[in-house]
């Protein structure tokens, strides 16, 4: 295993701040071969990275540097953590590193494992609104949060694109914002019924998902499940835009 197959994105890369890099560095030494337990951060580099000519990684070789200083960063903030150790075979002052007993347990937890698997959000797809925090809190594996705030980017933006007051909130800012009758959101060129249905969506989905904490049994800590709803804020959000575009266009 090198670290572009486990974090193949160089923007997530440079996202995760350096001890949520250097646990995924850790992951990946873990599972190196016997043979390569004798770790020295520039095989990691290499092993990471390719060559200088840019032969053997997935990652842009106009990133190079930037990738390269992270990886320092987190390689050095694990040697801090006693994390990787000097190896005892060696005299010192010498480069090779071994993982320590803690960093061994560490890489072997079930659930440290799978968060670091999470899948893959695609910043290019996502709406303006949620492209950089969402983006970064997702693959930083801060789920919830990231949740969190790609509901409150859908309901800001409902509020400010209906007129409403600060004071209206959650669902009953979306019943009002996408009000069947007259609503400042609705599209008055569609049926009753598809009025009815849109608010049922957006209050459905701010009352479900905006705040997960209050409205689940359990923690979210599944990222395919996060980045669905993720997903789910994104459309929302471009149908609010939808509806900003028409009501400009209708306007006299």
């Amino acid at each position: 295993m090198n670290l572009a197959e486990l974090v193949p994105e160089a923007d997530v890369v440079l996202a995760l701040e350096p001890d949520e890099l250097a646990l995924r560095i850790l992951q990946v030494v873990s599972r190196w071969p016997e043979h390569m337990q004798q770790l020295e951060l520039g095989t990691f580099i290499n092993s990471a990275l390719g060559p200088r000519n840019g032969a053997g990684t997935s990652y842009p070789t106009n990133r190079r540097g930037e990738l390269e200083r992270a990886i320092r960063e987190a390689w050095y903030w694990l040697e801090g953590a006693a994390l990787l150790i000097p190896h005892p075979g060696y005299h010192e002052p010498h480069t090779l590193r071994v993982l320590s007993r803690r960093a061994v347990k560490l890489a072997e937890e079930p659930e440290s494992a799978r968060s670091f698997g999470a899948l893959r959000l695609p910043k290019e797809s996502l709406h303006p609104n949620i492209r950089e925090d969402v983006w970064q809190q997702y693959h930083r594996g801060k789920l919830d949060t990231a949740v969190f705030e790609a509901m409150k980017a859908v309901e800001v933006a409902v509020r400010d694109a209906a007129g409403l007051p600060t004071k209206d909130v959650g669902t009953s800012l979306m019943r009002k914002a996408f009000d069947p009758a007259n609503g400042p959101l609705a599209d008055m060129n569609t049926d009753m019924a598809e009025r009815e249905a849109r608010a049922h969506l957006f209050s459905g989905a701010i009352g479900s998902y905006k705040n997960p904490h209050s409205h689940r049994y359990v923690a979210l800590d599944d990222p395919g499940e996060a980045a669905e709803i993720i997903m789910l804020a994104n459309h929302l959000l471009r149908i609010v835009d939808a509806r900003v575009q028409a009501k400009q266009q209708s306007a006299p």
